[in-house]
């Protein structure tokens, strides 16, 4: 029988938890297993696709768009923001009974003043175009919160953008 001493046996050690250390593998995170598909409701060509009730504020932001985004000291409306009001002006076609305000929002800097001063700007560029499109003026309202209601808190360019909004919010009229 060989005699091991107390240098070798740390060596061994040493060495296992080296080589444990340098693998290079990341541990995979097991998968959540979904269950299994049910259908609770009518099936078939004609079966509803969804269960947004039409009409509804839930309709509204999902399938229509409830808010445009704006550059950096800006509120003109690009192709992207023309298109989102677009559909919010076939919508409220569809539904005269719902009413609006229309929010301006801004990223944090500047002075409050400023970005309220910006924000409203913005409110009233969505409420113009949305009245060219054909939307009863007296069924839009305006308001800006500059920067005091951020969505993002974060100190960064891709926060920012994300607080430069404009954002049509159902006042009333709207499904439940």
């Amino acid at each position: 029988m060989t005699k091991v001493t107390a240098s070798a046996k740390l060596a061994t050690i040493c060495a296992v938890f080296f080589l444990a250390a340098c693998t290079s593998e990341e541990p995979v995170a097991p998968q959540a297993s979904l269950p299994p598909a049910t259908t609770t409701g009518p099936t078939g060509p004609n079966a509803p696709t969804s269960t947004i009730v039409p009409g509804s504020l839930q309709d509204f932001e999902q399938n229509v768009g409830d808010r445009v985004f704006f550059d950096y000291d800006g509120s003109t409306l690009d192709q992207t923001d023309r298109d989102t009001l677009g559909r919010q002006a076939e919508w409220l076609a569809r539904y005269p009974n719902v009413v609006l305000t229309v929010e301006g929002h801004a990223d944090e800097r500047g002075t409050r003043e400023y970005n309220l001063a910006l924000g409203a700007r913005r409110a009233a560029s969505v409420r113009e175009y949305l009245v060219s499109l054909g939307v009863s003026a007296a069924r839009l309202e305006t308001i800006s919160y500059g920067k005091e209601r951020p969505t993002c808190v974060e100190s960064n360019e891709g926060c920012w953008q994300t607080n430069r909004r404009g954002v049509s919010t159902i006042r009333g009229g709207a499904a439940s």
